[in-house]
């Protein structure tokens, strides 16, 4: 069993999954890293399946960072209804399974964390994104929720709701959301990703990183229960 704290990161493979191991393995984690190649977490059993092999590679648990996620750009009309269920059960139901199988493991740590990588879309909305947004909305009550039964055994929960990071997630929307508001690509992503943020740019992966690790850090023991926007201005008007 390790002495070092371990944390489990889902969609670690690149983007803001990648730059939170980086950052948590820095700090001295020792971290469990998946992604699509290690398990579905779309179906229960990839959930279970990636908590079992965290705590049987290190002994302990300590924190999970459900991070993985998609995204699809459609009006409601003509939004493909399995697409709907892959977000609700990428973006809500693992980072459920993963809490639930965690549970006893984080409870045993005396400081448990949950950090759900969320979005600024789970404070507000944008059209042609519902499957995202409301899945996105309920992590937040999800988060609420663990934080609320967590308090008795020392687990604490948080969201971190970013703007738009630069990664291939978002660099994949520009043709979508050129079609759905019918714009030329070349203007996406000033006219329409950016236009709400007050700070017109682009987050950094490692800026999230640098936010998840503080979350998990002794900086961030009081908090729970909460969203931690890093939203570039974006939800303040």
């Amino acid at each position: 069993m390790t002495e070092q704290r371990a944390a489990l990161v889902t969609g670690a493979r690149g983007g803001i999954g990648a730059a939170i191991v980086v950052r948590l393995e820095a700090d001295g984690w020792a971290v469990h890293g998946v992604d699509l190649e290690d398990a579905d977490l779309t179906r229960r059993e990839g959930n279970k399946l990636v908590v079992d092999q965290a705590i049987e590679r290190f002994g302990r648990l300590d924190a999970i960072v459900p991070n993985a996620g998609f995204q699809h750009v459609a009006p409601v009309w003509d939004f493909p209804e399995e697409q709907w269920d892959r977000l609700i059960a990428l973006l809500l139901t693992s980072p459920f399974l993963l809490a639930r199988y965690a549970w006893e493991s984080l409870a045993t740590s005396g400081d448990g964390r949950i950090c759900v990588i969320a979005s600024a879309h789970a404070l507000t909305a944008s059209p042609f994104k519902a499957g995202y947004v409301s899945a996105k909305h309920g992590v937040l009550g999800l988060v609420k929720t663990l934080a609320l039964e967590g308090a008795g055994v020392g687990i604490s929960a948080t969201a971190v709701c970013p703007a738009y990071v630069r990664t291939p997630l978002v660099e994949a929307q520009i043709a979508d959301q050129a079609r759905a508001h019918g714009v030329e690509a070349a203007r996406v992503l000033e006219d329409v990703i950016l236009e709400r943020q007050a700070v017109k740019r682009l987050l950094e992966p490692s800026e999230v990183a640098d936010v998840v690790a503080f979350l998990l850090g002794p900086g961030g023991r009081g908090i729970t229960g909460v969203p931690v926007p890093i939203d570039l201005g974006w939800t303040a008007r």
